[in-house]
This record gives C-alpha cells, sequence and structure tokens, in this order.
C-alpha cells in the first residue's frame, strides 16, 4: 500500500491533468478513434479522425461507407485494410442493434467487430465513468519497471495487478497518468530518469 501511494503521489505530481489524447467529440467517435489506435500512435489517429469524421459523422453514416474511401482515408494509421473493415462493422452493429449508439456494457462493448478487452475499458471509462484500467505499451512497460508487474505478465494480469495495487476510483484517472508517464518520461528508449520520482524502486535495468 505504500508503494502504491507512494506511484499515486508521484504520477499526480507530474501530470495532475492527464487525459485521453485521442481527440473526439462523441462517444462513437471515441470508440472509432481507440478502435483505430492499435499499434500506432494517438498523434497519428487524430490527423485522420477529422476528415473521417467530417465524411462519417455517425454510425448509420460510417455503416453505409464505402470501404474502398474509408481504407484511403484512414491508410497513414497502419492496419488499415482491416481497421476499415472493421469500424464499418462495428457501425452497422450499432446501427442494427443500439440504434447507433455506443453500448454501455462490456459483453456488449467487447462483442463489437475490432473491440477487444483494451478498447472496451477505454469506452467504459472515458464515457461512462465505470472504474476500469486499460493496459496498452506504455502501462505494461511502467508497470513492469516499477516493479507492479513481472516481465513475463500479459496484459490481463498487468490488469489484474494494477486493479490490485490501487483503489477502484483512482483507476481512470491512473491510466492516463501511466500513460503519460510512459509517453513522456519513462519512454521505451531514452527514458527520462533525472528527476523522476520512482528511481529508487525503478527495475528497468533488471528487465533488459
Amino acid at each position: 500500500m505504500k508503494r502504491s501511494n507512494e506511484i499515486m503521489e508521484g504520477l499526480e505530481s507530474l501530470y495532475p491533468q492527464a487525459h485521453c489524447e485521442l481527440n473526439h467529440r462523441s462517444h462513437f467517435e471515441l470508440l472509432i478513434a481507440v478502435t483505430m489506435s492499435a499499434q500506432t500512435t494517438d498523434e497519428r489517429v487524430n490527423s485522420v479522425t477529422p476528415e473521417l469524421f467530417r465524411r462519417y459523422p455517425d454510425a448509420k453514416a460510417l455503416s453505409e461507407a464505402d470501404l474502398e474511401e474509408v481504407m484511403a482515408i484512414i491508410k497513414p494509421v497502419g492496419l488499415y485494410k482491416n481497421k476499415a473493415k472493421n469500424i464499418i462493422a462495428l457501425s452497422k452493429v450499432l446501427v442494427e442493434r443500439y440504434n447507433g449508439i455506443v453500448p454501455e456494457k462490456r459483453e456488449d462493448l467487447e462483442a463489437l467487430p475490432g473491440v477487444g478487452r483494451k478498447t472496451a475499458n477505454v469506452i467504459l471509462s472515458n464515457c461512462f465513468d465505470v472504474p476500469a484500467f486499460a493496459v496498452d505499451t506504455h502501462v505494461s512497460r511502467v508497470s513492469k519497471r516499477l516493479g507492479i508487474a513481472k516481465k513475463e505478465d500479459d496484459v490481463d494480469v498487468i490488469e489484474k495487478k494494477l486493479m490490485r495495487a490501487f483503489p477502484k476510483e483512482k483507476w481512470g484517472k491512473l491510466h492516463h497518468q501511466f500513460i503519460f508517464f510512459g509517453r513522456y518520461t519513462c519512454k521505451a528508449r531514452g527514458p527520462l530518469c533525472e528527476g523522476c520520482p520512482f528511481t529508487s524502486f525503478c527495475r528497468k535495468d533488471q528487465l533488459e
């Protein structure tokens, strides 16, 4: 508990305003943006979503979109062929089953094409204030370096350990703080260790 409190206090001092950096104006836009964010950066997703949402502002419009046109718009995000198929397919499901509205239940979200547990966690937390701790590459790396998780732990194990380590009401903000810390301080390459509040127990050298 002492270590958990130390981590929470340190992250709060570094990134008190941590937030979702995927630009969006609705639950639908965030769902589409998160679905496209796999194996790419938020910055790259943000570079294509203005045009995508200008042409297809809601689930009905995207459900009727031409696949080739969507692929052309989102090509910079990588894996664009599968992502284009998924976002059109999930839009069709939203229209057919949920009247174009993003569902609030985890099982409904995870049943959508291209939506896994991480994406569902992001939507539940950001859109519906449901406590969740999405584990991406930044959260995974930081969790291991701070000794919360082991080197061999997969994302499901890491998520469970994070949920045990921190109070439920803190998960939403901590998720963003872990991402900010991993993205801007505890980078995969060239981490900014000087001034880091966690150097006394960091395990980075043991993991390499």
